[in-house]
Formats: C-alpha cells, structure tokens, sequence
C-alpha cells in the first residue's frame, strides 16, 4: 500500500492536471480494489452511498460519524488509490465539521467535502436549502483549521444553484475559495452557460455533480475548466441488484455456477494469494527457523 502521504500528494497532482476525472464510486474494501484494478486514478464514496452500505437506509443524514469513519478506515486502508468522501454537512455546526475533518484525515483519507446544506431536514422544511452564507462560510473555515496535514483535500461543496438560484451560487463559490478551500464541488448546474460562468470565476478544481445528460462529457467538461465529474451510484445499486437475484434464484432452486467458477475475481481481490504466503510464513513450521545445535 502506499502511504497516506502520497495519496494526498497524488489528489492535489489529479486535481491540478488538465483532466476532467470521473472517479470510480465505491463503497467497500472490495469495490475499491476492484476499482484499483480496473485503473481508475481517484476513488470516492457518496454520503447516500454510504448510508445504504452501512445502514440500508435513505440518504437522510441519520448515519453517524462514527459510523462513517469506521467504513472510510476500510476502505482507505485497502487501497493505494486515493480516496475521498463526501461528509455532508460536517455533522452538525462548524464545530462538529472540525471533529469530522480530525476523525476522517487520521482514517487515511485523501480529502473530503463539506457542504452548505441544512441537514439534516427540519420539521415541516424542505431538503436542498443551504445554510446562511455566514454559517456556510463558519464551517469551510472550521474544516480548514481543524485538519493537520496541509495536504488533506478539503473541498466546499454546494447545491445552492438548484436551490436559491446561480446568482447566490457564484457568491458563495467566491466565498468559500477566498476563504481556501483546496476545490469547490458543486451539484445541480443545469446547462452549459452556468458551467462556464462558474468555471470563470473559479480560481481553485471544480468538480461537478448531479448534472444532466448533456453535460456527462468529461472531455467537454475538461475543456470548460472542471476537473472532476462525480456519477451516479450504480456500482452499489448494481452489487444489490445481483445479490437478490442469485438469493431470489437460489431460492426458487436455480443455483446457477460453481462457486470455483466465480472464485478468481474474489480470490484477486481479497488478496488470497497475499494471505497464504503470510499463513506459509507465519503459521507453519515452514516458516520457522530450526535451531543449530551446539
């Protein structure tokens, strides 16, 4: 594995290039070395992808940060891909975004996003309102004096231009990079000209999400100035999906192949090969040194 410091090394590098990259999106130890495999250069971990691996539960904010850390420290432990999460709002006010950011870098992780939003929802209240631009404005900072290592990827996230419109959205992406945020991560930009009105005024990575069909061209992106393009879930939803229906098949009598036949993707990528030789040295007297006799 490498070590954390070149992975946070390695995300600044990505980060400053010229391309725009679509991160693989996992959610266990599994899923990220299947990515590493694959070659993916950057790995992430959605908040609602989180939820559902963890709790089997909506993206309603009702994880824990405990509960998170714990699965980040898998994941990032298991890899030599840099990894990054997204952290929601930081768990409660700028105070509770300062122990996320401190639980979160010492689990291994190359950055995180902190975002604006009021979560989680309140009685009677609407979800995807931001805070006030002085409350956003308090966490960015929080999360910026809280971490240690210099090279830990802090990104200000926001969905403000879905909700109170482009106009606050440029405010607070002025804001948040004034106030030194490695990269701003916005969601919900709808067409090209909003891009390119961001992407103009951006001085830091921007980094996209939720956006419409027409804009899911990295290359496009690339050449509007974003270097990162966060997708859809579908690696979980898809491990989900085939998990019920072998359960579904077996069930009905149907038990499909052999397990030998569909060992060598596991066996790669829970490192058996790795284990037997540690089990060689360590656990038999193959490994052990016979003492000379005098």
């Amino acid at each position: 594995m490498s070590d954390v410091a070149t992975k946070r090394k390695q995300f600044r590098a990505l980060l400053a290039g010229q391309d725009c990259l679509v991160p693989a999106s996992i959610y266990d130890p599994l899923s990220v070395r299947g990515a590493q495999e694959l070659g993916y250069e950057l790995a992430f971990m959605a908040g609602s992808v989180a939820s559902l691996a963890i709790l089997g539960a909506p993206d309603l904010v009702i994880i824990t940060l405990s509960e998170l850390v714990e699965q980040a420290r898998r994941i990032a432990r298991a890899t030599t891909l840099p990894f990054f999460l997204d952290a929601d709002h930081g768990f409660g006010n700028a105070l509770s975004v300062m122990r996320t950011v401190q639980e979160l870098e010492s689990a291994g992780l190359a950055g995180l996003t902190i975002e604006d939003t009021a979560l989680p929802v309140g009685f009677d209240q609407k979800g995807g309102a931001p805070h006030s631009l002085a409350e956003g404005l308090g966490k960015m900072k929080a999360a910026l004096y809280a971490r240690q290592d210099p090279d830990f990827v802090i990104i200000g996230r926001s969905g403000s231009a879905a909700s109170t419109g482009i106009e606050d959205c440029l405010t607070r992406v002025a804001a948040y990079q004034d106030a030194g945020v490695d990269a701003i991560f916005l969601s919900g930009l709808k067409t090209r000209e909003e891009v390119e009105v961001v992407a103009k005024i951006c001085r830091v990575p921007l980094l996209l999400g939720a956006v419409p069909a027409s804009l899911r061209d990295p290359k496009l992106l690339a050449s509007m100035g974003v270097r990162g393009l966060i997708t859809g879930h579908r690696p979980h939803a898809a491990a989900v999906r085939a998990t019920y229906e072998i359960l579904r098949d077996a069930r009905a009598g149907v038990l499909g192949k052999a397990p030998e036949e569909e060992g060598q993707l596991m066996d790669r990528l829970s490192h058996k090969d790795e284990y037997a030789a540690l089990r060689k040295q360590f656990l038999t007297t193959q490994g052990v040194a016979k003492p000379e006799r005098t």
